[in-house]
């Protein structure tokens, strides 16, 4: 979990040119209250209708708009709200209305677009330039080259954490002859425990997650890009209901300070599930209550993988090696841009 801004979106339209990509399954719809307010439930209205949106901006595009002209008025839109990738935001919205991908909108800058695909484009820009992520948007995300389903109910993926999963498939691929037993706590989408298990064939893995929301976006997800795999999703606050020792604990699990959120992007702030980000004061209450049941849970030569905030490194190691049995040794990995970002004890 990177502190970072992301991107993402809804149902795609068909065009005249350009079949529609396979689209993923929605995890679930709107509510409506009895006053018409769509309520925040992962199509991300965050309360507010379209339409009261539509006032607050100000912006519209008419049928017969060329890809062209709509990709540039929408990159002004979005580069004046402040978002980071006002361009990249704006193809990965209109490829998804138009149910084609980035390329083709390069070659087809005059292609038209149909008045239900124009209203469609102007609704999801708006709520971009409300700082909406782009992946709730467009309910999904890619993650170590898997598209997964993703909405209010689950922090978004972040490339950081593939890290996470190039360490644990390399020492699972090591030994093929063993199967592993993997706890993947705090499942949340379940990026790793499905990416794992999609690339694995000796693995018996269980994702954890305290939040049934999350949950049921973690099953929708195993089953749709790991569906033959020995996978299982439970409700368990941390490792209290893995129903058996695992070889490897792996964790991506809250490590933002109290102080930390109050600054984090609106993207993050206003949309992401803080239950799946904070941590206490120094962001180390979640992994300190992880690391006191690690030994009822974990076999005895046991690994345990965790991502951490990058100024936690060593406070997260003085807490692995004040365990007891102790460690027999506890290592702190840089992440691609240099950060320290994980922690591997190993037993």
């Amino acid at each position: 979990m990177a502190i970072y801004t992301t991107n993402n979106l809804a149902d795609p339209l068909m065009t005249q040119t350009q079949p529609l990509a396979q689209p993923i399954p929605p995890v679930h719809s709107p509510s409506v209250g009895h006053d018409g307010t769509i309520h925040p439930n992962g199509n991300g209205y965050n309360g507010t209708t379209p339409e009261l949106l539509r006032q607050k901006v100000q912006w519209s595009l008419t049928a017969d708009t060329p890809v062209g002209r709509a990709l540039v008025s929408a990159s002004q839109r979005l580069t004046g709200a402040g978002c980071d990738t006002p361009r990249l935001d704006a193809q990965l919205l209109l490829a998804h209305v138009l149910g084609t991908d980035r390329t083709w909108l390069f070659a087809h800058h005059d292609h038209p677009l149909a008045a239900d695909q124009a209203e469609a484009f102007t609704e999801l820009v708006i709520r971009r330039i409300h700082r909406e992520p782009v992946a709730y948007l467009i309910g999904r995300k890619e993650f170590y080259g898997l598209d997964f389903a993703v909405d209010e109910r689950v922090l978004i993926p972040r490339p950081e954490t593939e890290m996470l999963v190039d360490f644990l498939l390399a020492h699972v691929q090591a030994d093929e002859g063993r199967t592993f037993v993997i706890a993947d706590v705090g499942t949340g989408s379940g990026a790793i425990a499905v990416t794992t298990a999609a690339h694995t064939t000796n693995t018996r893995i269980y994702g954890l997650d305290i939040s049934p929301d999350a949950l049921a976006v973690a099953e929708e997800n195993g089953r749709r890009l790991a569906p033959k795999a020995r996978l299982q999703f439970l409700q368990s606050d941390l490792l209290t209901a893995l129903p058996e020792p695992a070889d490897v604990i792996v964790a991506n699990l809250p490590y933002v300070t109290d102080s930390e959120y109050t600054g984090l992007a609106p993207e993050i702030r206003e949309y992401e599930p803080q239950l799946a980000l904070t941590a206490g004061d120094k962001g180390l209450d979640v992994i300190q209550r992880l690391l006191g049941q690690v030994r009822r849970h974990l076999k005895p030569d046991g690994l345990v993988l965790l991502e951490i905030g990058q100024a936690q490194g060593e406070s997260v190691k003085q807490l692995a090696e004040a365990m007891s049995p102790r460690p027999q040794f506890v290592g702190l990995r840089r992440d691609y841009s240099g950060h320290v970002r994980m922690v591997t004890i190993e037993f």
